[in-house]
């Protein structure tokens, strides 16, 4: 995919990796819509890029999800690319975590994406792609993360189904699987204190990474041994 030019709607654009995402796309050509549910931030995110055109969407409503997509690719005239950055994390041992923030994180964190990514097949043409940031717990959950941890799984694996599924009709599918970034995450959690965490990696690093996986329309980014990012090739 060639980035420049490219037509990109990025859900959770005020949030930290995705104001990082929209920065580094927008260098390098992309088209911006941006989504988010803060009316205020999301207009100053806006400013920042040109007036982008910017969609309202409520993560406890899917219909206002495939709205937003709906309306940037009216706006854009089509769309190339459609990144899901936001989501909801919580902390606590699986027996003290309430049903109520358990129920919050599938809806924030599986179905809202979703419900964007369902909208973005029905109208995208090949060469395009969908994009999530599911973190390196959706490969190796951790204690006192069961819910958090099982929610960016069942995102994990709900996308690499889609992928076999969107494969014929050419449309890719990126699986974003950092690990730790220092953005403040951690101390928004909708229940639980985080426990101690390891230094973070370099957000700027990963971004970088994340579109230079949508240019060559690799299938996994991920964080390395040693703390660098692995983009993983489109399987044959």
């Amino acid at each position: 995919m060639d980035i420049n030019g490219a037509r990109v709607l990025i859900a959770g654009a005020t949030g930290v990796i995705g104001g990082a995402l929209t920065a580094e796309l927008v260098a390098r050509g992309a088209r911006p819509a941006l989504a988010g549910r803060d009316p205020g931030r999301l207009a100053q995110v806006a400013q920042e890029h040109r007036g982008a055109p910017i969609a309202l969407f409520d993560a406890y409503s899917p219909e206002t999800c495939a709205r937003a997509v709906y309306s940037a690719a009216d706006v854009l005239g089509g769309l190339d690319v459609v990144m899901v950055a936001f989501g909801a994390v919580a902390f606590g041992q699986a027996n003290l975590v309430g049903n109520e923030v358990a129920e919050h994180l599938m809806a924030v964190n599986v179905l809202a994406p979703a419900a964007f990514f369902r909208a973005a097949l029905g109208i995208m043409e090949p060469g395009a792609a969908i994009a999530a940031v599911t973190g390196v717990v959706s490969q190796r959950p951790q204690p006192g993360m069961a819910d958090y941890s099982a929610s960016k799984a069942a995102l994990s694996a709900w996308l690499a189904a889609v992928r076999r599924e969107a494969r014929p009709a050419g449309i890719r599918v990126l699986d974003i699987r950092p690990g730790h970034l220092d953005t403040g995450f951690a101390s928004r959690a909708v229940g639980g204190a985080a426990p101690p965490l390891p230094p973070g990696g370099d957000l700027r690093q990963v971004v970088r990474a994340v579109v230079d996986a949508l240019a060559t329309d690799a299938e996994i980014v991920r964080t390395g041994p040693e703390g660098k990012p692995i983009i993983e090739p489109r399987a044959r």
